[in-house]
C-alpha cells in the first residue's frame, strides 16, 4: 500500500515529461511546415526540423522535471499531499516513526488524486499553433507567393546605371546628358499567369514571346535615342518625358542604347545581355505498371496505373493513345483509340496525378492480341503548345492455342519455335522443382517429377513423328504384318494369282510373271535403291536431310535418358541430358535455315564484233571538277585582327570599310558571347565602340586584338613533314649502323 503513492508520483513525472516533449514537437512541426511551404526543399526542411527541435530541447528541457520538482508541484496543488509528498521518495529505513505514519496516511490518497491531476504544460496552445501554421502553410503552398520562378534577373556586372561614351570627342558636350531614371518592364505571355516585373537592371532573362518595354529619362533634352539590337537600330520615340521602345523577344542577343545630343554629338552605351528562356516541355511518367504485361485468358484483364504529369506553367490536356493489334504476319490489323483518364482533370495544374483502368475486354481484345499505349501531355503554351509523351507500354493476352509443328524447306522463316520453347520450359520447370525440393513433400515431389517425365515423353514422340516413327515402339507395325500373314493363309488362290496390290510383289516375282529365281534373297538391294527415296521405310520418310536425321536421333536419345531419370525421381541427373537435347535442337534449327545468295553486279555481254577494235566513237565520258571550299565562320574576325595590326603599325585611323569589317566581326563574336558572355562580352563592347567611333587608344586596340585571338578556334593538327637538323657526326653514325645492320 505504501508503494502506491510512490508509483503514482513516478507515473505523473513521466506523463509530465511526455506532454512537454509533445508540446515541443507540435511547435517544431508547425515551424517546419511554414519553412517547407516557402522553400519547398526536403533537404532544407529536414535540416530546419533538426535545428529547431535541438533549440527547443535546449530551451524547454523536458527532462528538467525531476521527482523533486514534481513533488514540489504536487505539494502546492494538492491539499491531500499535506506538504509531505517528498516522503514518498525517501526509503523506509531513513524515516522516523512519525514520518512513516505520515507517509502511510497520504500514500493512498495521492495515488487516487494524481490520476486526475494535469501536468503544467500548454499542450492546447501548442496544438492551436500547429493548426494555425498548417493552414497558413497550405495557403502559401497553393498561392505560390514565395515560389522561385524559373525566370530571374541577371545580376549586373558593375554599376546599374546606363553609362554612355562619346563617339567623337570633338563634338561632345562638356557636360553630356545624364540618365535620371531607367526602367525595364517585362510582360510575360498570358498563358504563364505571371505578373509583370519592373526593374532598373538592363541585363535580363525573359521567357520566349515576352514583351519588353524600355523607358529612359534624361536630365536635358536630346535630339534622338535609338535601341540597337544585333546591329539594327530602332528609334525610341519620346512619350511623357521618357524615351520608350518595346519588343517581343524570341532569341537571345545583345543590345545597347545610342543617342545624339543637340550639338550633334553621338554617345553609345555598353552592351547588355538579353537571354531568352524556352518553355519547358511537360514531363510524363507512368507508375505502378510493368512495361511488359502478360494477361492470362481466365485472369483479370484489367490494367491499372498512375500517370504523373508536371510542367512549369501548367498542363492543358492529357490523354492515352492506345493501339490494338490483331493477327499475325501480313494479315495483322491495327486499331488506334484515344482514351481519357478516370480521375478528374484539373486543367492548368502544374503537377497532376491521374489514374486509369484499362479493360481489355472493353477494347474487344482476344487471345493473341497486343496492346501498345502511351500517355501524351500538352502544356498551356500559346500559340503552339509543347507536347511530350511517356514510354510505350505493352500488354498481351496469352494465346494458349497449340501450334502445329512444321518445317518449311522453301521459306527463310523461324522454324519450329514452339517446340524449342517447350524444351526450355521443361528445363525451367525441372530447375524449379530442384530448387523447391525442400519445400515439397516426397509424394508431391515424385508426382511433379513423374509429370515432367510424361511431358518429356510427349515431346520426344512429337519429334519422332518427323522421323517417320508410326508409333511409340513399333507395335502397330507388327500388328499390320500379322494381319497380312493371316489374310494370306485364308486365301487359297494366293499362290496362283498375280497381286498387283501386294506390298512386296515386285520384290518376289519378276515383271514378266516368270518363275521365281532360285537363290535370290527377298531383301537383296537392286541397283536403283541408292537413287530412290523409299517412303515405306521409316528411316527415309522424314522431312530432314541425312545430316539432320542423325542429330535429331541423338536429341531423341538424350530426351529418352532425361525422361528415364525424371521417372526415377532424380531430376538432378536429368538436367544434363535436357541441356544436350536443347543444344542439338538448336543446331537443327540453325542448320535448317535457308540463306539467299547475294546478287551482285551482272555486266552486259561483250559484243565480239566490236571487241579489241579500238572504236571509241560511241563511248561517252563524263568528268566534273568542283572545288568545295569550307565555310569559315570567323573570316571577319581574322581580317579584323590583320587590319588592327596594320592600323597600329601605321598609326592610322579607321575608315568606313574598317567599321563595316568590325561590325561583321562583332556579329561573329556575338554568337560566342551568347554562350559565354563572361569571356567575350568585354571584347564585344570594345569592338562595338571601335566600330562606332573614329578613333581609339592603342591600349584598347590591343585589348580588342587579343580578345579576337582568343575567340578563334585552335587549329587542328595535320600530318606533315618536319625538318630535323642533323650534323655530320650523327649522319656518319647512322650510315655505320645501317651498314652493319
Amino acid at each position: 500500500m505504501k508503494q502506491n503513492g510512490r508509483h503514482a508520483l513516478k507515473r505523473f513525472q513521466k506523463r509530465w515529461q511526455l506532454f512537454a516533449l509533445a508540446e515541443l514537437l507540435m511547435y517544431a512541426f508547425g515551424l517546419v511546415l511554414m519553412i517547407h511551404s516557402i522553400f519547398r526543399s526536403w533537404w532544407i526542411t529536414g535540416v530546419s526540423f533538426l535545428c529547431i527541435l535541438f533549440l527547443l530541447l535546449i530551451l524547454k528541457n523536458p527532462w528538467r522535471f525531476t521527482a523533486e520538482h514534481v513533488s514540489q508541484f504536487v505539494d502546492k496543488v494538492l491539499k491531500s499531499a499535506e506538504n509531505s509528498s517528498t516522503l514518498l521518495l525517501i526509503p523506509e529505513e531513513k524515516l522516523s516513526n512519525l514520518a512513516q505514519l505520515q507517509k502511510a496516511k497520504i500514500s493512498d490518497q495521492l495515488a487516487s488524486d494524481l490520476n486526475h491531476l494535469q501536468p503544467k504544460v500548454k499542450v492546447k496552445t501548442a496544438l492551436l499553433v500547429l493548426v494555425f501554421c498548417t493552414i497558413l502553410a497550405g495557403i502559401l503552398y497553393t498561392t505560390n507567393i514565395f515560389e522561385k520562378s524559373s525566370i530571374s534577373e541577371i545580376k549586373p556586372a558593375g554599376h546599374r546605371t546606363i553609362v554612355f561614351q562619346a563617339l567623337d570627342t570633338t563634338k561632345a558636350q562638356l557636360e553630356p546628358p545624364v540618365i535620371t531614371k531607367q526602367q525595364l518592364r517585362i510582360d510575360y505571355p498570358s498563358y504563364t499567369k505571371l505578373p509583370s516585373r519592373t526593374t532598373s537592371n538592363m541585363n535580363v532573362k525573359a521567357l520566349k514571346g515576352s514583351n519588353i518595354r524600355w523607358n529612359i529619362f534624361f536630365d536635358t533634352p536630346v535630339d534622338s535615342v535609338f535601341l540597337e539590337v544585333d546591329a539594327t537600330a530602332y528609334s525610341m520615340p519620346k512619350k511623357n518625358e521618357s524615351y520608350t521602345s518595346n519588343r517581343n523577344v524570341f532569341e537571345s542577343s545583345f543590345y545597347n542604347f545610342k543617342f545624339k545630343d543637340r550639338t550633334g554629338g553621338e554617345y553609345v552605351s555598353d552592351l547588355y545581355a538579353l537571354e531568352v528562356i524556352q518553355d519547358e516541355v511537360p514531363e510524363v511518367e507512368i507508375q505502378n505498371l510493368k512495361q511488359f504485361s502478360t494477361v492470362e485468358i481466365g485472369g483479370d484483364k484489367v490494367l491499372k496505373f498512375n500517370a504523373l504529369l508536371s510542367d512549369d506553367f501548367g498542363i492543358a490536356n492529357a490523354y492515352i493513345i492506345a493501339t490494338v493489334t490483331k493477327g499475325q504476319g501480313e494479315s495483322v490489323k491495327f486499331r488506334e483509340e484515344r482514351l481519357t483518364f478516370d480521375s478528374g482533370f484539373n486543367k492548368g495544374g502544374k503537377k497532376l496525378n491521374l489514374t486509369k483502368t484499362i479493360d481489355l475486354d472493353a477494347l474487344k481484345m482476344e487471345p493473341g492480341d497486343e496492346l501498345y499505349f502511351y500517355v501524351e501531355g500538352i502544356d498551356v503554351k500559346q500559340p503552339e503548345a509543347n507536347r511530350s509523351r511517356s514510354e510505350t507500354y505493352f500488354a498481351v493476352i496469352r494465346d494458349t492455342t497449340t501450334y502445329q509443328f512444321a518445317v518449311e524447306g522453301t521459306m527463310g522463316a523461324d522454324l519450329m519455335p514452339d517446340y524449342f520453347r517447350s524444351q526450355r520450359q521443361l528445363i525451367i520447370d525441372t530447375e524449379k522443382l530442384i530448387a523447391d525440393k525442400n519445400t515439397h513433400k516426397k509424394t508431391v515431389f515424385n508426382s511433379i517429377s513423374n509429370e515432367l517425365g510424361y511431358d518429356q515423353k510427349a515431346l520426344r514422340l512429337k519429334y519422332g513423328e518427323f522421323m517417320g516413327d508410326e508409333a511409340d515402339s513399333g507395335i502397330q507395325v507388327t500388328q499390320e504384318i500379322e494381319i497380312e500373314e493371316s489374310a494370306n493363309e485364308n486365301d487359297p488362290l494366293q499362290d496362283y494369282t498375280h497381286d498387283h496390290d501386294g506390298s512386296n510383289e515386285h520384290n518376289l516375282v519378276d515383271h514378266d510373271h516368270g518363275h521365281e529365281e532360285e537363290g535370290v534373297v527377298e531383301n537383296e538391294e537392286t541397283p536403283l535403291d541408292s537413287y530412290l527415296h523409299n517412303h515405306d521405310d521409316p528411316e527415309e520418310s522424314t522431312l530432314f536431310s541425312q545430316s539432320l536425321k542423325s542429330k535429331l536421333r541423338q536429341a531423341m536419345a538424350e530426351m529418352w535418358d532425361a525422361e528415364l531419370h525424371l521417372r526415377l525421381y532424380t531430376p538432378e541427373k536429368s538436367l544434363p541430358y535436357q541441356y544436350r537435347a536443347l543444344k542439338l535442337i538448336q543446331e537443327i534449327k540453325n542448320s535448317a535455315r535457308i540463306y539467299v545468295h547475294r546478287i551482285g553486279f551482272d555486266p552486259p555481254p561483250i559484243k565480239e564484233d566490236k571487241r579489241l577494235t579500238g572504236d571509241l566513237e560511241e563511248v561517252k565520258t563524263f568528268q566534273k571538277k568542283e572545288d568545295v571550299a569550307l565555310e569559315d565562320s570567323f573570316e571577319s574576325i581574322r581580317k579584323s585582327i590583320t587590319r588592327i595590326t596594320e592600323i597600329l603599325a601605321k598609326n592610322s585611323r579607321t575608315n568606313k570599310a574598317d567599321k563595316v569589317l568590325f561590325v561583321a566581326a562583332g556579329n561573329e563574336l556575338a554568337r560566342l558571347a551568347i554562350q559565354n558572355p563572361g569571356k567575350y562580352l568585354g571584347t564585344l563592347q570594345r569592338l562595338k565602340f571601335l566600330s562606332e567611333s573614329d578613333q581609339s587608344s592603342v591600349k584598347e586596340m590591343r585589348a580588342i586584338q587579343f580578345g579576337l585571338w582568343e575567340a578563334l578556334p585552335a587549329l587542328k593538327k595535320s600530318p606533315s613533314k618536319t625538318a630535323i637538323y642533323e650534323n655530320d657526326m650523327n649522319s656518319l653514325m647512322l650510315k655505320e649502323l645501317e651498314a652493319n645492320d
